[in-house]
């Protein structure tokens, strides 16, 4: 039987909400750009080199999944060797992953790529500690 849009909704905030608990742990270092219901982005450090603030990730909310940003897979498509065959059926482009429902699996995996991506632009100079 199919969800009802309410239903529908509900789910995407819940998954727009363990989302935001994949990247938080990283918002330390990091600057909040967006938090509002729909959508939540976070920047690295100001880049000499591209003269502005580096985009690190962030969530937003669509008409029928949360697409989860992930910019540092963009810069260092090394890091997406290891992920799932499951993960990587998630993205779209080259740095998005996309969700209409909660999976603790993908998105400790999730987790795990988003903390090589923050080590790997700390090592790099983007994220300055």
């Amino acid at each position: 039987m199919p969800r009802s849009v309410k239903e529908s909704n509900e789910d995407l905030k819940s998954v727009f909400e363990e989302l935001k608990k994949v990247i938080s742990p990283f918002t330390k270092k990091l600057k909040v750009t967006k938090d509002e219901k729909s959508g939540y982005t976070v920047n690295a450090d100001y880049s000499e080199k591209y003269k502005r603030e580096i985009f690190f990730g962030g969530i937003e909310i669509k008409k029928i999944y949360v697409s989860y940003y992930l910019f540092p897979v963009y810069m260092f498509p090394d890091l997406l060797k290891g992920i799932s065959t499951e993960l990587k059926k998630r993205m779209q482009g080259k740095s998005c992953f996309n969700f209409d429902r909660q999976d603790k699996a993908l998105f400790a995996e999730l987790k795990n790529l988003t903390k090589q991506g923050f080590e790997k632009m700390k090592k790099e100079g983007y994220i300055k500690v």
